[in-house]
């Protein structure tokens, strides 16, 4: 009797099939880019709507904000009523809320246009992950497949500051929304003819309350994470932080009784599949802390343009992209667990080159560092984004999608947050032991909320004290970023470390397990 292996068993990808997967990443992308496109635009966008500091904040986060409170929800939606059926309505929602984005007039109506994208963000990402595996079943082909969402997500957060920038150049801050509508009217026109359907074939029993536990879980903890970032980690964000962790736990205590969860917390048993979300919050924790500093570094350090500061950025994506594409292969020879734990590491070095850094242009520090950082990512997220799919039923990959997701989501929160605070509070040290007493106390609040507050309170300062004014204040700013890259090579070291010991214990374990099963 014959035993034909996996890959003979498992259907092939047809020549469609790469077709749908090309269309699969267009929403990706602009999603990817839509987080870290607004670095750069934001000095124009503030001459136009003059937003205060708190709706400036909101513009910026609100985006992130939904998006990582709605995509658990939403996967488990699309495994309800149908994966592209819940992608084509994202589609109509994302493209609609980008048109009235670009055509705000005020500062409230560009928050409420943002948070509709987080929404509409909310309803495409599961559905592209979780089609993917549905499309692919040959796991070689899935796994390839999965690189190139992989490297479409981590390079786009690379090109936002690019597609900014380029933008900027020749066109108002509202054309880097204008850029998701062709592209959404794509999908809408070719997703019913190249993608197929897919859905629970055993839709389970819908639990409101846990889903409304759930967002208001995340969207607080989120928000604890953003105020954190902008006033330090007082009462307020503290507060936010513990209520947004004990919404989660009662959430999850609420999972273990139902008999049809909104969440598989049994998939967390697993420690391949818990691993695995981690590390994808690390990855993701490492790129965008890296994109919170470098267009002010770029832009107001060095005095480069806003698409010059894009242009810097071109490293990270390409490393990224590089790293997704040759997981794969490097699976073949290398286990899950060394490439997981090598990527991290190998961010951690870039994250270290990084801190190198000075007053003085260096592009080979940036570039070499920046591409460090993509490649390390680009390869520990292929890598765990597939292990976190291949965990989950079928018929609730997007349900664990979604888990994947969210990680990414709440990475690039806490990037921000935790290393964007320990740096503010770096730059406002310095400020505060250096510099204060020789200021106008006017002068002083604007100097120590942000550099871009602080070049702009130069035109307060007599003329022949403003270049030593800004020599110091950029020198501040760049000794705060690079004392916090070192912090998060730290922090990524560590991470590697965590998934290196933790996936091999389990591998030995179920190898033990194994051999004694064959035994009896």
């Amino acid at each position: 009797m014959s035993h034909p292996n996996r890959s003979e068993a498992a259907p092939r990808a047809t020549f469609r099939s790469w077709l749908a997967l090309a269309l699969l990443t267009t929403p990706v992308l602009l999603m990817s880019i839509d987080l870290t496109v607004l670095s750069v635009a934001v000095p124009k966008l503030s001459e136009d709507l003059k937003p205060t500091a708190s709706q400036l904040l909101w513009i910026v986060d609100v985006y992130g904000i939904f998006l990582a409170g709605l995509l658990i929800l939403m996967g488990s939606l699309s495994d309800r009523i149908g994966r592209r059926r819940l992608l084509l309505i994202g589609s109509v929602l994302f493209g609609a809320a980008s048109v009235l984005a670009a055509a705000s007039t005020s500062p409230e109506m560009l928050i409420v246009a943002r948070a509709l994208l987080g929404i509409g963000g909310a309803t495409l990402m599961p559905s592209t992950l979780s089609l993917i595996r549905t499309i692919f079943a040959d796991p070689a082909q899935r796994r390839r497949a999965i690189s190139v969402w992989a490297a479409a997500f981590a390079g786009g957060a690379g090109l936002g500051p690019v597609v900014g920038g380029a933008l900027l150049e020749h066109f108002a801050w509202g054309s880097v929304f204008l850029i998701n509508v062709p592209l959404m009217a794509l999908l809408l026109a070719a997703g019913p003819f190249l993608i197929p359907e897919s859905r629970d074939p055993r839709p389970r029993k819908f639990d409101p309350a846990s889903a409304v536990m759930l967002i208001a879980s995340v969207l607080v903890f989120v928000y604890g994470l953003k105020r954190a970032a902008e006033h330090g980690w007082g009462v307020p964000a503290v507060s936010l932080l513990l209520a947004g962790v004990a919404g989660g736990l009662w959430f999850a205590m609420r999972q273990r009784r139902l008999s049809h969860p909104l969440i598989d917390i049994w998939l967390f048993r697993s420690a391949p599949f818990t691993i695995a979300v981690l590390a994808n919050l690390a990855g993701i924790f490492a790129l965008t802390s890296v994109l919170y500093f470098f267009p002010q570094y770029i832009q107001l350090t060095l005095g480069k343009t806003p698409l010059q500061a894009g242009l810097w950025a071109v490293p990270i994506a390409v490393g990224a992209v590089i790293g997704a594409i040759v997981a794969p292969v490097l699976i073949r020879h290398v286990r899950g667990a060394w490439l997981i734990g090598g990527g991290l590491l190998v961010a951690a070095g870039g994250f270290f080159v990084l801190s190198q850094l000075g007053l003085q242009e260096d592009i080979f520090v940036a570039f070499s560092g920046g591409a460090l950082i993509g490649a390390g990512v680009g390869v520990a997220d292929t890598l765990t984004n597939d292990m976190i799919i291949a965990a989950a039923p079928k018929d609730r990959s997007a349900a664990a999608a979604g888990i994947s997701e969210t990680a990414y989501e709440l990475g690039g929160a806490l990037g921000i947050a935790v290393l964007g605070s320990l740096g503010t509070s770096f730059y406002r040290s310095r400020i505060d032991d250096d510099l204060a007493a020789q200021l106008p106390q006017e002068i002083v609040g604007p100097t120590k909320d942000t550099l871009a507050a602080a070049h702009a309170s130069a035109e307060y300062l007599p003329s022949e004290v403003v270049p030593e004014f800004l020599r110091r204040v950029n020198d501040f700013f760049t000794q705060a970023m690079t004392s916090t890259f070192g912090v998060g090579a730290s922090i990524l070291a560590f991470a590697a470390l965590c998934a290196v010991v933790v996936l091999e214990v389990h591998r030995s374990r179920s190898k033990r397990t194994t051999a004694a099963h064959e035994k009896q």
